[in-house]
């Protein structure tokens, strides 16, 4: 199945291993934005505030439906020059998203985690492996005014997944 090429070197990256709790969702969200504003995505930005938005709703995910205890969960962050790779893995491979995220009743208490990722991304989807899953995202990125932004996404595509699948990472 088709996946987004990337450079072969990002320019930057970081993967944090965090406890599978509200806990270690919330501060997985803190870390994202800490990390973005030190790779000079402001902290008070658009793209910034896409990306927590997207790393909150995959790491509550991970914490709710991809728990494993005693098991973590890992944050990775992968900055290119024109994308920002969001991915979240957890141990429960056989608990996937569902590929066309719908929008929960009006008065639901939750169901709306994946519908705000694909709202957002340019392109998401899910990479299986031997061990769980890794849920990732895609923000496209431009240069404006000598600062990165998302690119809005005009294509009814862009909130279709993309799944994958992966011996092991």
């Amino acid at each position: 199945m088709p996946t987004q090429a990337q450079p072969a070197t990002p320019l930057r990256e970081i993967t944090e291993r965090l406890s599978a709790t509200p806990r270690g969702a919330r501060l997985a969200r803190r870390l994202a934005r800490y990390h973005l504003d030190g790779w000079g995505i402001a902290y008070d930005s658009e793209l910034s505030g896409a990306a927590e938005a997207i790393v909150a709703e995959l790491a509550i995910n991970a914490v709710t439906h991809g728990r494993v205890p005693g098991r973590d969960f890992e944050l990775s962050l992968t900055l290119h020059a024109d994308t920002l790779r969001i991915e979240v893995t957890d141990t429960r491979g056989e608990r996937t998203p569902p590929e066309t995220p719908e929008p929960p009743a009006p008065d639901g208490e939750s169901g709306r985690g994946l519908v705000i990722v694909a709202a957002l991304a340019a392109e998401w989807g899910v990479d299986g492996r031997t061990v769980g899953k890794t849920v990732w995202a895609h923000l496209a990125l431009v240069e404006e005014a000598g600062r990165r932004t998302a690119a809005a996404s005009t294509s009814p595509a862009a909130a279709t997944p993309v799944a994958t699948q992966k011996a092991s990472r």
